[in-house]
């Protein structure tokens, strides 16, 4: 499973809408990664609680996430983020269409509908799990 932030904020944040969605698409025993510019949106949005916030650093000590590294990959992701300029695809979004091209057989967790725009290599749907 490749997480977004909404699903990540959502499962840490009990008031969040998508909170019950996230625990349930969470709960799976599949190797979860994330990417460094998910876990930045989510620290942001998580600041006003420091429950929430502790939680992440939990998830994080614990190695319940795993962090791609991908500064090798920031030509094919500032590729991406010019490609869709017009929607305009933000860093996390362009890091995810890029780990669904390392990790092909992921499914990205996400509460945002830009996920269905983009196309991996070119012209492939991105896999989904949105609530």
């Amino acid at each position: 499973m490749l997480l977004d932030t909404g699903p990540l904020v959502a499962l840490l944040n009990p008031r969040d809408r998508h909170h019950r969605w996230a625990v349930e698409a969470l709960a799976v025993r599949a190797r979860v990664i994330t990417c460094e510019s998910v876990l930045s949106e989510a620290f942001f949005l998580l600041s006003a609680s420091s429950r929430a916030s502790a939680g992440l650093r939990g998830m994080l000590s614990e190695r319940a996430l795993e962090v791609a590294k991908l500064s090798d990959e920031l030509g094919p992701i500032t590729k991406l983020m010019g490609r869709y300029a017009n929607v305009p695809m933000s860093l996390a979004d362009s890091c995810l269409v890029r780990l669904s091209e390392l990790f092909p057989k992921g499914v990205v967790a996400t509460i945002d509908s830009d996920l269905l725009v983009y196309r991996r290599f070119g012209r492939q749907v991105i896999p989904v799990l949105m609530p």
